[in-house]
């Protein structure tokens, strides 16, 4: 998807309620959703050593932003995520099972290559993780805990309506979670890309959870690239939401059930990234010395175009854009903060 903006659009509220909007919905939805799961908010890196192995691999291509500490000559990147580092972070906080936390993550993705209505190089999303117990590590867990998050974010979408009335145009988001698989998905249709599956899927089921991404399904091909080292493939997902101002599929968060040294061992040799076993952060995976988990991220700016019924997630958040997308923005009134 290009920049776009619908025919006939125009922002609900002004840039100022906007702006009090968006920090009501952040409040509102990290207490919902740290009471659902029980988690705790910390303190998150903005970059990390580039030679831990605990920056996001996202789909390996990606580069990160790298640079060195002019007095200790130390090389370190900029956050892509905090998949990896959020699972340390158990261990060195010493939390039991069914403790979590949670962070405040901002991250620059130089390489996205899709700058559109959705896309930014500036990412703002609410990393969690949880620790699990050896028999919670199923589908029925993840599934639940899908349903914890839905409520959250139902929950703050009916405490903005009470606030902004106007926001009331807007479909209320839908409590009943579908819950299908990637390779459901190409079965169904299979002259289609996964995007367009997404699509017609989320058209008809408003609130839908697709689990199964990263591993190659019988077409041979991935739904969708997933680093090897965090998802277990065979456990994880993405929430997607129907996003009526755009008329598409919005992806809210990717999550998952992390990798127990079986699955990390599996999951390297099949996406040919063995060299990482050497890596501090994969022996202590490996090894078992990181306690098992589940976790994710949830797009703070994406809710915000949700929530707000935004065209454009340049009106949510700050960042910088191609000619074309300011020219299209401009030529429709749409301000980019």
């Amino acid at each position: 998807m290009k920049t776009f903006i619908p025919e006939g659009y125009k922002s609900i509220l002004s840039v100022y309620d906007t702006q009090k909007a968006i920090g009501l919905m952040k409040r509102i939805f990290a207490d919902n959703f740290a009471g659902a799961l029980n988690l705790m908010r910390v303190s998150a890196p903005l970059f990390v050593d580039g030679g831990s192995g605990i920056n996001d691999n996202l789909n390996g291509y990606e580069r990160p932003v790298d640079f060195e500490i002019a007095h200790t000559g130390l090389h370190c990147q900029v956050v892509q995520s905090l998949a990896k580092w959020k699972r340390v972070a158990l261990k060195r906080y010493e939390l039991w099972p069914g403790k979590g936390i949670y962070a405040d993550m901002n991250a620059i993705r130089r390489d996205e290559d899709e700058l559109d209505n959705l896309h930014s190089v500036y990412v703002d999303q609410w990393d969690w993780e949880k620790v699990i117990l050896p028999g919670e590590r199923n589908i029925d867990y993840l599934k639940s805990t899908v349903l914890d998050i839905v409520r959250a974010l139902c929950d703050t979408q009916a405490t903005l309506r009470a606030v902004y009335p106007a926001l009331c145009v807007l479909p209320e988001l839908d409590r009943r979670v579908s819950f299908v698989t990637s390779q459901e998905l190409e079965d169904r249709w299979p002259e289609l890309t996964p995007k367009q599956r997404e699509t017609a899927y989320v058209r008809e089921h408003p609130t839908t959870f697709l689990m199964g991404i990263g591993a190659p399904l019988k077409s041979g091909r991935p739904h969708d690239g997933r680093s090897p080292d965090y998802d277990d493939w065979t456990l994880n997902g993405d929430i997607l939401v129907w996003d009526s101002v755009l008329n598409c599929s919005l992806e809210l968060s990717s999550m998952g059930i992390r990798v127990d040294p079986a699955a990390l061992d599996r999951q390297l040799t099949a996406s040919g990234c063995d060299d990482r076993r050497g890596l501090w952060y994969h022996r202590l995976l490996l090894n078992g010395e990181l306690p098992l988990s589940i976790g994710g991220g949830i797009g703070q700016s994406r809710m915000s175009m949700l929530m707000l019924g935004k065209a454009h997630i340049g009106e949510v958040q700050c960042s910088t854009w191609d000619v074309e997308t300011v020219s299209a923005c401009e030529k429709a009134g749409v301000m980019l903060l």
